[in-house]
């Protein structure tokens, strides 16, 4: 489960299984917190498919693995002259 849901960060919800960003967090007087995702998804003009509001509790963080090409790889050298 997720607790203090960071915004930008991918959750998917356990129940429904929606895949999104978190792009808003709503706290209301009475303890009840929703969190608004966004599919990651876009449509023809780029804007997003679709947002939708869960429980925050209901929500589980995704994997923490980013694209965009290796991580720590050391740079390429050429081998040896010999």
């Amino acid at each position: 489960m997720a607790k203090n849901v960071q915004l930008g960060q991918e959750y998917h919800d356990r129940i429904s299984g929606f895949i999104g960003v978190a792009t808003s967090r709503t706290e209301y007087l009475y303890g009840c917190v929703r969190v608004g995702l966004e599919s990651r998804k876009a449509g023809a003009d780029g804007k997003p498919l679709d947002t939708q509001y869960f429980d925050e509790q209901r929500l589980v963080t995704q994997s923490s693995a980013r694209a965009g090409g290796p991580g720590n790889v050391p740079p390429r050298r050429d081998p040896p002259k010999r």
